[in-house]
């Protein structure tokens, strides 16, 4: 990784609740509001904003965890800001402790960890799973 990524350091991912995000199984909708499935998403996508502009061009960031709690809801319409914390760099691995807002109002709260590998270790392993999941 290139240096310059500071604990601390933040990035945001802002998202507008659409029926598409809303919580569902099998093409049925259980709950007309965000899901608990969107909010890792987005929390993901946050985290890997403050990744992206220190990969080097042989390297990629894959979702290691999530840790996540739903604390409330958030209707169709409604504007979801995540915001995304560096608190931890180790070896090849990149913490960040998150938090999705709706109209200042806390909604969800959790951690993000991403491994960065090389992008042909990745590619190893894709392969290897694409390979076993043909037997």
């Amino acid at each position: 990784m290139k240096k310059g990524m500071e604990l601390g350091c933040q990035a945001v991912c802002e998202v507008m609740v659409t029926p598409d995000m809303f919580a569902q199984f099998e093409g049925k909708v259980v709950h007309p509001v965000y899901s608990t499935v969107s909010m890792v998403h987005s929390m993901e996508w946050a985290s890997r904003k403050i990744i992206l502009p220190f990969l080097e061009d042989w390297e990629e960031g894959m979702g290691a965890s999530v840790k996540l709690k739903h604390i409330a809801p958030a209707g169709e319409g409604s504007l979801v800001r995540v915001v995304a914390t560096l608190v931890k760099k180790e070896r090849n691995l990149v913490y960040t402790d998150v938090e999705a807002y709706t109209n200042n109002r806390l909604i969800g709260k959790g951690e993000v960890v991403q491994v960065i590998l090389q992008k042909e270790e990745i590619s190893s392993k894709i392969q290897q799973a694409l390979e076993g999941g043909r037997k």
